[in-house]
């Protein structure tokens, strides 16, 4: 919402982007801009004007509805005794009620809300129920800092911030949140209050889903710099539900980002007309006013909102030469509010404004616009003045922009005390103040609240499975914090891509076509996942000291430039590795041993340029010794696999030939020589000695039973 300022007697100071009739010297000209235009309107937290919970109004007991009959009432016993049955169930009730209005009260894993307290060192519990986390488990590096006078501010997570000098966290910095895919609300506060005796309020950029939505310039107003400015803003998570959504902050010059604390709460996803722009469009807060009310909303006041949106005074935005009156609900009931998917809250419907004195006047608010963007402009109605009983009786005209866009008639389209809301989107504008008016026809018109969104279109991010191999090869490589490898590889487009990382669209996203980190004191390995970048045309990692082996992922159809020279690579070169677009490859310097792939070493042959120098263990091509008969790549070729299989299947041969002859194919005649186990039993030896008398009997026997022509004769003297 807008700047909410120290109060300054009666009258709050005017906006600084209000036409120029009316400047405010309190505003230099180059104040924090959103995309380097407008200031987006943002809720400033003022020690001047405390928040104060306010109670919520205590509505009387509800008239009969026309045309309902009367409900029958027991008797005062039997009621009291009903009461006392059912008051446990109301509890619970009220509490689960209270809960389903305020994502943040039901936990963050539940319901994926979170409440992030940058620089802070515990978890605690706020005044208002709300329970905030360190950002430990959510930053990716920076420093925690403290505000320069911590007494301005009453709520702990305005006390603590955490800044990312570029220097040693790099050009981008991310909270990354772990959202399932969906729309959500997000608020930051930041704040500077010269945390770190420079009298110098930074300048960055802040983007959420890879598109860039929040910028701040130096020097800030001085009632940002000194209180604190909370920005918010809808968004779509990613689709990718093992994706993480990044927050991330962009240091311009040598300004470190700055940032106090991160709301996070689910929206319906149909909210805000999402069925049609939820998942292409980021609607940024240029204003979300309840025109009868004071400020309210969760983390502020005791009143809820589902989305845990703030609602601002909308007092600031007004047309001051004009006259307005205040009126509320008296107390009846406001039926339609709080309802899927916007759930709109019903305190804004129970007050209003209209127009003072004469009846002719109108209502006029002046909301700060960016003349390059549409705006999603939503109006809330209600008919909480009794006396208006019939359609006709209130009639206006709603102009945005000069331009008469609808008659209102409430009664006729809701009836009494009933909320209405209404929305258009305003394009093609050329003044940086929007004009909202409300132009009477019948009446004096009436207005409860107004929000304005800037509708920021989504970026292209990078495509999910590059983005996740980067982010693995952002680990496997050990890329220094310095060179702020944090959020999307390629997007915001606004921002360049990674440090040493080139992209360009592709079909279904932005792809990686160039990796460049030649000299960066690498000390890791490339991991496998590098094989997810089909569209790497080159990559050198040239002169640090990378170990491992390559992965055969290195083989891109479509890369033409290789350099992976001066690093410590072993292991043999894989076979996958030369395209027909190879034009490059650098290897030299390395601890590569093996044959080198044919298909590669034709790179030199057909014009490219290749270095395979000082790798002592590399052969097999013209210019490096030759291999061995039977080894190549780092091990046994094909035709040494051979041998060496027949030579294991010979020597199987050999023993199973031995272990047949020697203990299966034993014939009667066979003669046991073997040594006796003792050869000095006396025993031993004459039992030896006996077989041996017994075996060569035996065999003279047979010798004489041959006749003198050497045939075997049996006992009838017949021969065979």
């Amino acid at each position: 919402g807008r700047p909410l300022r120290p109060r300054r007697g009666a009258e709050d100071a005017p906006w600084p982007s209000d036409p120029p009739a009316r400047p405010d010297p309190a505003f230099p000209a180059s104040s924090p801009s959103f995309h380097g235009s407008t200031v987006p309107p943002r809720l400033l937290h003022s020690a001047a004007a405390p928040f104060t919970p306010a109670p919520l109004l205590n509505s009387p007991p509800d008239s009969p509805a026309r045309g309902r009959p009367p409900l029958l009432r027991p008797a005062p016993g039997a009621a009291m005794r009903l009461l006392l049955l059912l008051l446990p169930l109301l509890v619970a009730a009220a509490g689960a009620a209270r809960d389903s209005d305020d994502p943040f009260l039901s936990g963050a894993q539940a319901n994926h809300s979170y409440n992030i307290d940058c620089g802070g060192a515990a978890d605690f519990t706020s005044a208002f129920g709300r329970r905030w986390l360190a950002d430990r488990f959510f930053s990716a590096g920076g420093n925690a800092g403290m505000v320069a006078e911590p007494h301005r501010f009453p709520q702990p997570q305005e006390r603590t911030l955490r800044f990312f000098p570029p220097a040693s966290a790099g050009k981008s910095s991310c909270y990354s949140l772990p959202l399932a895919p969906g729309r959500y609300y997000l608020r930051v506060f930041s704040v500077y209050d010269n945390y770190d005796s420079k009298l110098r309020s930074p300048s960055f950029d802040v983007s959420a889903a890879a598109t860039l939505v929040l910028s701040f310039r130096s020097p800030w107003p001085e009632t940002a710099a000194r209180y604190g400015a909370y920005s918010d803003l809808i968004f779509p998570a990613s689709s990718d539900a093992e994706a993480a959504t990044d927050v991330c902050f962009y240091s311009l010059s040598t300004d470190a980002p700055v940032v106090a604390s991160i709301e996070v709460a689910p929206v319906h996803p149909l909210a805000y007309d999402g069925a049609t722009t939820g998942a292409d469009v980021v609607l940024v807060n240029y204003g979300r006013l309840t025109c009868g009310n004071g400020l309210f909303g969760p983390g502020f006041t005791n009143d809820s909102d589902a989305f845990s949106r703030v609602w601002q005074a909308g007092t600031d935005f007004r047309n001051n030469d004009l006259t307005y009156d205040a009126i509320t609900a008296g107390g009846r009931k406001i039926f339609g509010s709080n309802q899927p998917p916007n759930y709109f809250p019903t305190k804004m419907y129970r007050s209003a404004v209209t127009t003072g004195g004469d009846a002719s006047k109108e209502i006029e608010y002046l909301m700060p616009v960016d003349t390059r963007m549409s705006y999603m402009v939503w109006l809330h109605f209600a008919e909480i003045d009794a006396g208006v009983r019939a359609p006709g009786q209130r009639v206006f005209d709603v102009m945005l922009a000069g331009r008469n866009v609808t008659r209102i008639d409430i009664f006729k389209q809701v009836g009494g005390f009933t909320a209405f809301k209404w929305t258009y989107i305003v394009e093609n504008l050329t003044s940086s103040t929007m004009s909202v008016r409300l132009v009477p026809v019948v009446g004096r018109p009436i207005l409860c609240g107004l929000e304005n969104y800037a509708m920021v279109p989504l970026e292209t991010r990078t495509v999910p499975h590059q983005a996740a191999a980067m982010k693995a090869l952002k680990d496997s490589l050990k890329i220094p914090a310095r060179m702020g490898w944090n959020g999307d590889p390629c997007a915001p487009r606004t921002w360049d891509a990674w440090e040493g990382v080139t992209c360009h669209p592709g079909n279904k996203g932005l792809v990686i076509t160039q990796l460049d980190l030649a000299s960066q004191g690498l000390k890791g390995f490339i991991a496998d996942e590098i094989s997810y970048l089909t569209d790497l045309v080159s990559l050198n990692l040239s002169s640090n000291s990378l170990t491992g082996s390559l992965p055969p992922g290195l083989g891109q159809p479509s890369l033409a430039t290789l350099d992976l020279s001066s690093n410590q690579f072993t292991g043999s070169i894989p076979g996958t590795i030369g395209s027909s677009k190879l034009q490059t490859v650098l290897l030299n310097g390395n601890q590569l041993d093996g044959q080198v792939p044919e298909r590669l070493y034709s790179v030199g042959v057909h014009g490219g340029v290749i270095d395979l120098s000082g790798n002592k263990g590399l052969c097999g091509v013209p210019t490096l010794p030759a291999c061995a008969l039977f080894w190549e790549k780092g091990g046994l070729n094909k035709t040494g696999k051979i041998a060496l299989g027949a030579s294991f299947g010979l020597l199987l041969l050999v023993i199973l030939i031995v272990v047949y002859i020697v203990c299966i194919r034993r014939g009667p005649y066979d003669y046991d020589f073997e040594f006796p186990q003792d050869l000095t039993s006396i025993s031993a030896i004459s039992a030896k000695r006996n077989r041996y008398q017994r075996a060569k009997s035996v065999m003279l026997a047979e010798m004489d039973a041959h006749n003198t022509d050497g045939f075997y004769t049996n006992g009838n003297g017949n021969t065979r």
